[in-house]
């Protein structure tokens, strides 16, 4: 390998979605609840087979809104 092939970058997409449990961990709630946040719509969210994904942009607006 030369001295350019060696400094190669790799540009690796950024995370745009997340999974339920990702949501679930980072709210600190139980799944049931995570799953009860995307039934009612908080989020826009994207179902590949048995899988849901949310949008990292709509999940992270609306924790934005949210007050504690």
């Amino acid at each position: 390998m030369n001295q350019t092939e060696n400094n190669m970058k790799i540009d690796v997409p950024q995370k745009r979605t997340y999974k339920v449990d990702e949501i679930a961990a980072m709210l600190n709630i139980g799944r049931s609840s995570a799953y009860n946040l995307v039934k009612e719509g908080h989020f826009n969210t994207v179902r590949i087979g048995n899988t849901i994904r949310v949008s990292k942009r709509s999940f992270d607006e609306w924790l934005d809104q949210q007050t504690f």
